[in-house]
């Protein structure tokens, strides 16, 4: 797992030079990176949700754009238009900033439905369609995108559909007075503003993704995965809970954790770490439950007490020939 690895610990330590405290953020950033998923960024403003993502799109030597979502933007505006070209007198395609490996979607609330939903297809296709005629999206393809939890005017909130297109939900939340301090010093003097350079490539991406599938998983790791997921549907205050997609997600980052721990099997432990941030968007609770901040966590976290461990001897879960 040294290709997983190693392209983890390159990405952390050069954002580190740019971010204060979000080494968390960015573990589950590279893993939907490398496991080909999307992260949704839920946190209020000044936290560092655009400084972190320019500085993962910094770190890798990869194509990056951001987008500014308001009112009045259509999806054109980010897939591209085709457009007639007076000197060649044909139409030509202009592509949109989607055509990018790394692509914030900056306050993706503040759009329209339709095109959060034009933003969405292309996360889950992989495409884009304009007049009939399809254009692949770059690869690696990632979208980072953010949204304002504070604000209700003027936001068009994304359905519990669409959020389960996310493979990650993140809110890093604000960070601690020593970690402050560290910011206010880091950025004092404008000279000092740290400019970063790329550490990994996007065959160093692309090895990385191949290597995923070299995680072994146990049966019964198999089978715990399905039983936490199955579990949040019984769970009290639960309206529709975890589905198989839901399941497979979880497995994905799963194994992400376990390579980049340096293992090539997987733990139930991994599964435990990262299963708040792949299950909790996902799961839609009732109008009495929604009214708790952080409901949906609570149920994960009930889940993961609730639910039997196969064994606790990590050697059970390694591959035997």
């Amino acid at each position: 797992m040294e290709k997983i690895k190693a392209l983890f610990e390159k990405v952390n330590e050069n954002v580190g030079r740019a971010v204060v405290g979000k080494d968390e953020a960015v573990k589950y950033l590279v893993a939907a990176l490398v496991c080909g998923g999307h992260v949704l960024m839920t946190d209020v403003p000044g936290t560092g949700k655009t400084l972190l993502t320019k500085s993962l799109a910094a770190s890798l030597d990869a194509s990056f754009s951001r987008v500014q979502f308001t009112p009045d933007l259509m999806p054109s505006d980010i897939t591209g238009i085709r457009y007639f070209n007076m000197k060649k007198q044909e139409f030509e395609f202009l592509p949109g900033p989607v055509f990018a490996n790394v692509v914030m979607a900056d306050e993706i609330n503040r759009a329209t439905p339709k095109t959060q939903a034009g933003m969405l297809e292309c996360m889950a296709e992989g495409q884009v369609t304009v007049d009939g005629d399809r254009y692949a999206l770059p690869s690696p393809f990632m979208v980072i995108a953010t949204q304002n939890p504070v604000e209700s005017s003027g936001v068009y909130e994304l359905p519990e559909a669409q959020l389960d297109r996310f493979l990650i939900s993140l809110s890093t939340g604000l960070p601690s007075h020593r970690q402050t301090v560290e910011i206010l010093k880091k950025y004092n003097k404008a000279a000092d503003t740290p400019s970063l350079s790329p550490v990994a490539s996007v065959s160093d991406v692309k090895a990385a993704q191949a290597e995923l599938d070299s995680v072994y998983v146990h049966d019964d790791v198999f089978s715990y995965v399905v039983s936490v997921c199955e579990a949040t549907r019984r769970a009290e205050g639960v309206e529709l809970g975890a589905s198989p997609r839901a399941a497979l997600s979880l497995l994905k980052v799963s194994k992400f954790f376990a390579a980049a721990a340096g293992r090539d099997y997987l733990l139930p432990d991994d599964i435990k770490e990262c299963a708040a941030n792949v299950l909790s968007h996902r799961l839609i609770m009732s109008a009495t439950a929604s009214l708790k901040a952080g409901a949906s966590r609570k149920v994960i976290d009930d889940v993961l007490k609730a639910v039997a461990v196969p064994t606790d001897d990590p050697a059970a879960y390694k591959f035997k020939a």
